[in-house]
C-alpha cells in the first residue's frame, strides 16, 4: 500500500539548502523532520562545524554579492558589505530560521544513516542521535540536502612526498605555513584564497595548475561583478554575444592573465565555473607567489613539474575539489560516477518518486535562490500541485541537459552539475506549471539503471 501524502517528509541537512526546503514545507503546512548531524544550521557556512562537513576557512567571504545570494523573501541586511564574511552569512541563516519560525522542526546532532525505498511507496529512514542511539521512521518523501563539498578529491601523482600534505577542505588559517615553502595545487576559488593568504607568511608560495583560467575580480567598473549585466542579458542574449560582453569587460578591467604568469586559458570566458579573486593577480604581480605547471613527480621533499623545474616544498595543499556522495543511499539507488548524477533537472530521481535533491547544482551565481526554487517545486510535487513526465522522458531530458552542458563548459568533473543561474530558474518555473496528470509512474515500478 502506498504511503499517505499526510505522512511526514524527511529533510536531510540543515545547511543553506536544507533550511530553504524546511521553511517552504513549514509555510505550506507539510509535516516534516529535518535532521542535521551538526549542532546548528549553516552547513558549509558554520566555521569549524562539528558535523565535519564544512570547508570554511577563517577569512572566507562570499564570492557572489549579498543581494544575489539572498533568499527571495528574506533580503540580507543592507548594512552587510557587498561580500560578507562567513560569520555574517551564518547569522543571516540563523535569522532566517527564526524569522519563519521552524527551528523546533530541526533536529540537531542527528545523522541520517540509511534511506531505504519501500516497495509500496515511501522511504524508511534510519537516524543516529548524539548518544549513538538509532531509530527508524517512515516518510512519504525524502529531500536530500547534504551538500557536495564534504568528501575531498585527492589527486595521484607518481612518487612520494615526505613533507606535510592537506586538502583545502581542512585548511583554516595560514599560521602553519609561516616560513615554509608551500605548494597549492589547483586554480579554483579556494586555491586562489589560500595562495593569497599563504603568500603573506610563507617563505615561498607556488601555485600549480594544469590549465589556465579566466580570473574574475569581485568588482568591475565600481560594481560587484555579478551586477554588471542585468538579468535579461543572461536570459535572452545569444551566448556568443554574452561571452563577448563579459570578456571585453574582463580585459578592460584586468588585462590578460598571461601577463601575471597564469597560462592562457584554452577555453573562452563563461565556459568554466568562475574563478573569482580580488587579490590573486596582485599577489602574482608583486612576485609573492609563482605559478607552476602540473606536477610530474613527487621526489621526497621536492616536486618536479612538467616544465622540468624542481622545487623544494614543505607543505602541499591540494585544492582539487570534491566527490559527490550520498553515504546514506545504497549504490543501486544512486551511485555518482565521475561526479555525474542522473537527476531530472538536478532534482528528481526518475526511478524513485518522492526522492528529491536540493542544492545539487554548481551555478554561475549563488546556490541559495536556486535551492529555494527547487524546494518550491519539490513541495508542489509532494502536495500534488504539479506533475512530471514519464521516467523514460526524464532520463532522456537528463541526457539532453548533460549534452548541452558538455557543449557549454569545459570537460571536467567540476562541471557535472553546472547550471546557468537565470535560465535554470526559468526552467524550474516551467516545470512547476506542468499539470499533475503528467505525473510519472508509481513507486512500485523498478528504478531505472544509473547512467554511466
Amino acid at each position: 500500500m502506498a504511503r499517505s501524502l499526510s505522512d511526514p517528509v524527511c529533510v536531510i541537512g540543515g545547511g543553506s539548502s536544507g533550511i530553504a526546503a524546511a521553511k517552504i514545507l513549514h509555510q505550506r503546512g507539510v509535516p516534516f523532520d529535518c535532521f542535521e548531524k551538526g549542532s546548528g544550521v549553516g552547513g558549509l557556512w558554520r566555521y569549524n562545524n562539528d558535523s565535519e562537513s564544512s570547508s570554511a576557512y577563517r577569512t572566507l567571504h562570499i564570492n557572489t554579492s549579498r543581494d544575489t545570494m539572498a533568499y527571495s523573501d528574506f533580503p540580507m541586511p543592507q548594512e552587510y558589505p557587498d561580500f560578507p564574511h562567513h560569520s555574517l552569512i551564518l547569522k543571516y541563516f540563523e535569522s532566517y530560521v527564526d524569522r519563519f519560525g521552524f527551528r523546533n522542526k530541526l533536529t540537531f546532532h542527528t545523522a541520517v544513516q540509511h534511506v531505504r525505498p519501500l516497495a509500496g511507496g515511501g522511504y524508511e529512514v534510519t537516524v543516529r542521535d548524539r548518544e549513538g542511539e538509532t531509530s527508524v521512521k517512515t516518510y512519504s518523501a525524502v529531500i536530500v540536502a547534504n551538500g557536495h563539498h564534504s568528501e575531498p578529491r585527492w589527486p595521484k601523482f607518481p612518487g612520494e612526498f615526505t613533507g606535510e600534505v592537506l586538502h583545502s577542505h581542512y585548511y583554516r588559517e595560514p599560521s602553519r605555513m609561516a616560513g615554509k615553502r608551500v605548494l597549492v595545487v589547483g586554480l579554483g576559488n579556494s586555491s586562489c584564497d589560500i595562495v593569497c593568504e599563504t603568500a603573506r607568511v610563507a617563505s615561498k608560495t607556488f601555485l600549480s595548475t594544469r590549465r589556465g583560467a579566466h580570473i574574475i575580480p569581485k568588482y568591475m567598473f565600481g560594481l560587484a561583478m555579478d551586477r554588471i549585466l542585468p538579468s535579461w542579458c543572461w536570459r535572452y542574449l545569444p551566448f556568443p554575444v554574452l561571452q563577448f560582453l563579459f570578456a571585453t569587460g574582463l580585459f578592460l578591467s584586468r588585462g590578460r592573465v598571461e601577463d601575471y604568469g597564469i597560462p592562457a586559458p584554452t577555453h573562452r570566458v563563461l565556459q568554466e565555473h568562475p574563478t573569482i579573486s580580488a587579490d590573486l593577480l596582485n599577489i602574482l604581480g608583486h612576485g609573492d607567489a609563482q605559478v607552476k605547471p602540473t606536477i610530474q613527480e613527487l621526489r621526497g621533499n621536492k616536486v618536479l613539474f612538467t616544465d622540468g623545474t624542481e622545487e623544494e616544498i614543505d607543505i602541499i595543499v591540494y585544492a582539487t575539489g570534491y566527490h559527490i556522495t550520498f553515504p546514506f543511499l545504497d549504490k543501486d539507488v544512486l551511485d555518482p560516477v565521475d561526479n555525474r548524477v542522473s537527476l531530472y533537472r538536478n532534482v528528481i530521481h526518475p526511478g524513485y518518486p518522492g526522492l528529491y535533491f536540493i542544492g545539487l547544482v554548481q551555478p554561475w551565481g549563488a546556490i541559495m535562490p536556486l535551492a529555494e526554487a527547487q524546494s518550491e517545486w519539490a513541495a508542489d510535487l509532494i502536495q500534488g500541485a504539479c506533475g512530471l513526465p514519464s521516467a523514460q522522458q526524464m532520463q532522456r531530458e537528463w541526457q539532453r541537459d548533460c549534452d548541452k552542458m558538455a557543449r557549454r563548459y569545459t570537460q571536467s568533473s567540476r562541471h557535472t552539475i553546472q547550471v546557468d543561474f537565470f535560465p535554470y530558474i526559468d526552467q524550474i518555473k516551467r516545470e512547476r506549471r506542468r499539470k499533475p496528470a503528467a505525473a510519472h509512474a508509481s513507486a512500485s515500478k523498478p528504478a531505472l539503471a544509473q547512467a554511466r
